[in-house]
């Protein structure tokens, strides 16, 4: 096993999920609306439907890795142009960060969970972020490819789950940093486009 490409998945993980975007940005407005448990149940709901992409990749993906090393190169290939797409995207983007309540309503614990839960698995981007970003992460010759898909799932969720978390219960902390440093969007905002473009870098020059 090589543990240094675990590592490195982690830790683009980590900074992907500290990046402003539309699923931490729900948790932490959930959270101000209606406090910390239900950001929390927000993004347990997030982190669920999570196992489902990563269920479609295992056992997709295995299949094709099976088949062909050309097939294979191809996913990675696509998926780098997909990141360095990202990068782009984000690039393009304005920096600022906004901070509103307006528009978010009041729900159940039960509801929100739903919510997160519905909202990931149905999100085709979510399905093709996973398919861009985690086969250049596989990490051993001995384990199947299925075992180290869900293995990198499991990391993905845990380290989303941890900053997510963090963001739901520090909600009012970092409410308050955002809106006394406005110009904190614009570092946050190429962190994104420095992993984006990393990790696609990375999966061009990754063996399989």
């Amino acid at each position: 096993m090589n543990y240094e490409t675990l590592y490195a998945f982690m830790a683009a993980t980590a900074a992907l999920a500290i990046s402003p975007g539309p699923d931490n940005i729900y948790v932490l407005m959930q959270s101000l609306v209606n406090g910390r448990k239900y950001g929390l149940a927000t993004m347990a709901g997030l982190m669920s439907g999570c196992i489902i992409h990563t269920t479609l990749l295992a056992f997709g993906v295995s299949a094709i890795i099976k088949q062909s090393d050309v097939l294979f190169f191809g996913i990675k290939l696509l998926g780098a142009i997909y990141l360095f797409f990202l990068a782009y995207k984000v690039y393009r983007n304005d920096a600022s960060l906004v901070i509103s309540k307006e528009g978010v309503s009041r729900k159940s614990l039960g509801a929100l969970f739903k919510q997160g839960f519905i909202m990931n698995v149905l999100n085709p981007k979510v399905t093709i972020f996973f398919l861009a970003f985690f086969p250049g992460f596989l990490f051993s010759d001995s384990l199947s490819t299925v075992v180290q898909f869900y293995i990198l799932g499991a990391l993905f969720v845990l380290v989303s789950s941890l900053i997510f978390g963090s963001i739901a219960l520090l909600s009012d902390v970092i409410s308050s940093r955002i809106k006394e440093n406005p110009g904190i969007g614009r570092y946050l905002k190429w962190l994104q486009i420095i992993v984006f473009v990393g990790i696609a870098v990375y999966l061009l020059l990754s063996d399989k």
